[in-house]
């Protein structure tokens, strides 16, 4: 697994290895969320490249039956 190192101006590089498999590119936003002891990064996406990515999901759910 990866590792980088927090630079003195609070600054890190994100792997060739990450950044390839992620399809990042220069300048694209992250979001920066706290999630208990750890910090994730999350692309920001238009909403146009998300059309479709749940394509193919099971919408077969088990519902309350107050909930139909």
């Amino acid at each position: 697994m990866p590792r980088v190192t927090l630079s003195p101006k609070f600054q890190i590089v994100i792997p060739r290895e990450v950044r390839d498999s992620m399809g990042l590119q220069p300048g694209e936003q992250l979001q920066v969320f706290r999630y208990g002891d750890r910090i994730e990064l999350i692309p920001v996406r238009a909403i146009r490249e998300m059309r479709g990515f749940l394509k193919g999901i099971d919408t077969d759910v088990e519902r309350d039956p107050d909930r139909l």
